[in-house]
């Protein structure tokens, strides 16, 4: 790598995406080319959390049209506010204008809600819990691979309930979900909690999040999950008989993580040589690297590496043998740089002794095993522990960069000094967070779950009744 990740983030990330060969620029400003191996990673999050989402939520899978009708944005008027600037409009299709414009989709709420409408009659009706896996367009200013693209991948869940209560139930189930898939398999720790009003989803009641930190410091929202209220309801005439034979409004949710989750991926744990992926996410999690001189050595080291294969087969994990003719020495950078976590290199001596030589991704610490019935239970030990390091490391980096500041000079001096999340007592005003965006360039990140009854005084004006509300350079 030629950047550095420490002394230029921004350019190492850059550099770390393209070498690990997961994705290219697209022809228009601010869209993402996803790379056979990028793509993995995302159809890996597809299926653990896709089984995750309709199994333990119960929410079903749809597909809804990409083209909405212009005027179903303006039937919630805080919704069309909140996404009017980054709404991209088709005006002309079929060689002749539009009698009525149409947007490509930047959310779904509008489109579904219509539909929802006619689907839902009665109590016996709810609940309603559909998800879909589908791409978003959202004319971004500032654009960054994964990070934030114009056109995106993600996962959408909406949920129709009886009461606010079912509804209140759902976000919090909705937020563990993601909360559990991204410390589960992606190693990535989060601070659960809510938006303040002025970060919240246009159009929700309230927002919650999950918000991470990554490696240069800065903050990333990596998936959040809003109660809707009654308003999208009212606004597309969502109505339901209930038990007493009164028609009534029912409350909505609506979830959802995108494919930043894997610039949050690569941005948390990535290092000095380049992407580093835990191995319950990696698309490969084991290359096997042959290393021999001459043919007749070769035809040794290669019978000796088939019966390895044939075990991982067997126990399905997934490996690649890198029978390439580069050097051993650049076959190593070249999956370090891909962020393969395991590396088994296969010699002579390892075929004279009967064993297997795993090499870590993570730290370079080498372990060699016997080459006997038992191989793949030692190699699945080493990538458990291999995903328990990568967690434990991303929790360490987590809790150094958490400082509380008492004062607005305080936080100006974490800023410089150290970065990450500040966390101080604020009372949600818009004109003071618009202040310190103006001024520091931080934005309330969000307002922890597990402090969210501590209250103090506001760290600016000293008012009564703050929260303990995190504080940071955000993506």
């Amino acid at each position: 790598m030629q950047a550095d990740i420490n002394k230029d983030f921004a350019a190492w990330y850059q550099e770390a995406v393209l070498s690990a060969d997961l994705a290219d620029y697209g022809p228009v400003r601010g869209t993402i080319i996803f790379k056979p191996y990028g793509y993995a990673l995302w159809k890996k999050v597809q299926n653990i959390l896709g089984k995750m989402i309709n199994e333990e939520l119960g929410a079903e899978d749809v597909y809804f049209p990409s083209l909405i009708p212009y005027e179903f944005l303006s039937k919630e008027k805080e919704h069309v506010e909140g996404f009017a600037p980054e709404v991209a409009v088709v005006t002309h299709a079929g060689g002749k204008k539009l009698d009525k414009p149409v947007v490509i989709r930047p959310t779904s709420e509008t489109v579904m809600y219509d539909a929802f409408a006619r689907w839902i009659e009665s109590y016996k009706d709810l609940p309603l819990k559909v998800n879909q896996w589908v791409n978003i367009v959202r004319w971004e200013k500032r654009t960054v691979l994964f990070l934030r693209s114009s056109e995106f991948l993600w996962q959408e869940g909406h949920t129709v309930h009886a009461t606010e209560s079912q509804a209140d139930s759902m976000v919090m189930e909705a937020l563990s979900i993601y909360d559990k898939f991204l410390r589960s398999y992606m190693a990535i720790p989060g601070i659960k909690g809510y938006k303040t009003n002025g970060e919240r989803f246009a159009g929700a009641l309230y927002t919650t999040t999950i918000e991470v930190l990554l490696k240069s410091r800065r903050a990333l929202q990596i998936a959040t999950s809003h109660n809707l209220g009654q308003g999208f309801a009212k606004a597309f005439g969502i109505k339901y008989v209930n038990k007493y034979n009164k028609e009534v409004y029912p409350w909505q949710t609506s979830w959802g993580l995108s494919t930043r989750s894997l610039g949050g991926l690569i941005g948390l744990h990535g290092d000095e040589k380049g992407v580093v992926f835990p191995p319950y996410m990696a698309p490969i999690p084991v290359v096997i690297i042959p290393i021999f001189k001459g043919e007749a050595e070769r035809l040794e080291v290669a019978e000796y590496i088939a019966g390895i294969e044939k075990m991982l087969k067997g126990v399905g994990i997934k490996f690649k043998t890198d029978w390439s003719d580069n050097t051993p020495g650049w076959k190593f950078n070249h999956w370090e740089a891909k962020g393969v976590p395991l590396r088994i290199e296969v010699g002579l001596k390892e075929v004279k002794k009967h064993m297997v030589k795993c090499v870590s991704r993570v730290d370079g610490q080498a372990k060699s095993f016997s080459k006997g019935s038992k191989l793949y239970k030692y190699i699945e030990a080493f990538l458990d522990e291999i995903q328990a390091q990568i967690l434990a490391r991303a929790n360490t980096f987590l809790n150094e960069h958490i400082t509380e500041a008492q004062n607005e000079k305080e936080l100006e001096e974490i800023l410089h000094d150290k970065g990450g999340f500040i966390k101080v007592f604020f009372k949600d005003d818009d004109k003071k967070a618009e202040y310190l965006q103006a001024k520091y360039k931080i934005t309330p990140r969000v307002v922890p779950l597990d402090t969210y009854s501590e209250l103090g005084h506001d760290f600016i004006t000293g008012e009564k009744g703050a929260r303990l509300t995190l504080f940071a350079k955000a993506y």
